[in-house]
């Protein structure tokens, strides 16, 4: 995890700007806190409205997709098998849990667990501007604090096979 808001614009800009082939030209996806802000706020309503959560992919590539995400409630342990997850935090504050192994583990969907509980985890608070790195097959969870938002910019990445 690394912290300061100079440091997070920079990686902001730095991972919004991936450069990806489509019809022989390049495309240069640029994304700014306040933008992402702005883009989140539909999101942030239907979040309240519905489970907690909502998300929307901005882009695919190759190996990696990036979304903007948004959390209203905590959400619940999940594990990803193939993908690994960086966070960017835009806005708000969470505590991450991870690591150790799921509780119970149901597949969710080919590829993604959820189960009652992380054991043997680890917990670190993250806060506006700080960026977490999760690899692919640790269980992860973000417990808000009550009545808190967070936005966050997430870059999935698929592991090699």
């Amino acid at each position: 995890m690394y912290k300061g808001n100079c440091f997070a614009a920079i990686l902001i800009a730095l991972c919004g700007s991936f450069i990806s082939m489509q019809t022989g030209a390049q495309q240069v996806d640029h994304y700014t806190p306040d933008s992402l802000r702005e883009q989140a706020k539909p999101l942030i309503e239907k979040a309240i409205a519905t489970n907690g959560a909502a998300a929307e992919t901005l882009q695919k590539y190759g190996v990696d997709f990036t979304m903007l995400s948004v959390r209203s409630q905590s959400g619940s342990p999940e594990l990803h098998e193939k993908f690994a997850d960086i966070f960017v935090v835009v806005d708000g504050s969470a505590t991450l849990i991870s690591g150790g192994e799921l509780d119970h583990p149901t597949t969710s969907s080919p590829g993604e667990m959820h189960g009652n509980a992380i054991l043997h985890s680890v917990t670190t608070n993250l806060a506006k501007g700080d960026v977490v790195h999760i690899p692919p097959n640790t269980p992860h969870q973000l417990i808000l604090p009550k009545g808190g938002t967070l936005i966050y910019f997430v870059i999935k990445v698929k592991e090699k096979e």
